[in-house]
């Protein structure tokens, strides 16, 4: 998918196309149900049925490293890791740092898109990376 935006630099306005390569994923939509048949007439119990109590889903434990559940937040470019500003069963907020790569000698401030917890870190400091390599996972 072909983005465009408006880079302001030093007073001067320049347009800017990009491609997104990895789109994000769309809902998947949902059937309607189908109607549901009566059933037929139950025979009568000696007692009458409790219902079963509800059981909690399990809910996973963050991965110390390892790819965890959740989204996962992408290297942009190669390069490597200078620093790690969180770990994993932080809470994160949309926008906020979570890592520094360092690509051509420029110090990169990788940001969450989305608020959550971190459940799993992929990468540690001084670590060299591809662009596309999942760094971290946020739930």
């Amino acid at each position: 998918m072909l983005r465009k935006f408006k880079i302001k630099i030093d007073g001067n306005e320049y347009e800017v196309e990009m491609e997104e390569l990895t789109p994000t994923p769309q809902a998947a939509p949902v059937a309607p149900a189908a109607p549901a048949e009566p059933a037929a007439p139950a025979p009568q119990a000696a007692a009458p049925a409790q219902p079963a109590a509800p059981t909690p889903a399990p809910t996973p434990a963050p991965a110390a490293n390892g790819t965890g559940a959740g989204t996962p937040v992408k290297a942009p470019m190669p390069g490597n890791i200078l620093d790690i500003k969180v770990k994993v069963g932080d809470t994160v907020t949309e926008g906020q740092t979570l890592l520094i790569l360092e690509a051509m000698k420029m110090e990169n401030e990788i940001v969450a898109p989305q608020a959550g917890v971190v459940t799993g870190i992929d990468t540690v400091k001084n670590d060299v990376v591809s662009s596309g390599d999942i760094l971290l996972t946020i739930q």
